[in-house]
């Protein structure tokens, strides 16, 4: 019976030492991934005029659709790395009446792409705040107009396009004209 007691005893510390091990160092713990995974690219994807269908394509389907604000999509990831503090990004898409990209919101701002700074290309996306236009919106981030080129030098190839350019006039697209069906001979009645 003292045995008994004992070996119980001891099974009992062994299964808490077994349940007090989840919390030791050492122990593995995985990291923990909630919402849509947001990426810079994907940000500097988006420009202003899109569908929802183009951006929906690009981001995916938004975590959250308000039903108070149907034009704002609401874009959240967070990542917890085991047993580590918890990292939140957070981006917010606004829309039109006509259901056109209008600007965004967020942890994320347009910017030069990593794909757009390996080739050496310079990005002329400028972001300026627009004012709130709702009660209680904040300003949103909108894609400013390029500032324009210095002229070319006279003379060069790139005047010379550029010229052509400026002279070229729309022409209109010719309509065709209906097409004429003769009408078909009916077969006679057979008497």
């Amino acid at each position: 019976m003292q045995k008994a007691k004992l070996m119980l005893t001891g099974l009992t510390f062994l299964g808490l030492a077994a349940l007090a091990g989840c919390s030791l160092p050492g122990v593995y713990k995985i990291d923990i991934q909630q919402g849509n995974v947001i990426t810079q690219d994907m940000i500097d994807q988006l420009r202003p005029g899109m569908t929802r269908r183009q951006v929906r394509f690009i981001m995916g389907n938004p975590l959250i659709t308000d039903t108070f604000h149907a034009n704002r999509w609401d874009y959240l990831y967070s990542l917890q790395p085991g047993g580590g503090t918890r990292q939140q990004e957070r981006i917010s898409l606004l829309f039109d009446s006509n259901d056109q990209l209008t600007g965004l919101a967020g942890d994320f701002m347009p910017g030069v792409s990593r794909d757009e700074a390996i080739r050496g290309d310079s990005g002329s996306t400028a972001v300026t705040e627009a004012p709130a236009t709702e009660a209680g919106a904040s300003a949103e981030a909108v894609p400013a107009q390029a500032e324009p080129e210095a002229a070319p030098a006279p003379g060069s190839l790139l005047e010379q396009l550029q010229r052509e350019v400026d002279e070229a006039r729309p022409v209109a697209v010719p309509t065709p004209a209906p097409l004429e069906v003769e009408p078909t001979p009916e077969a006679e009645p057979a008497e």
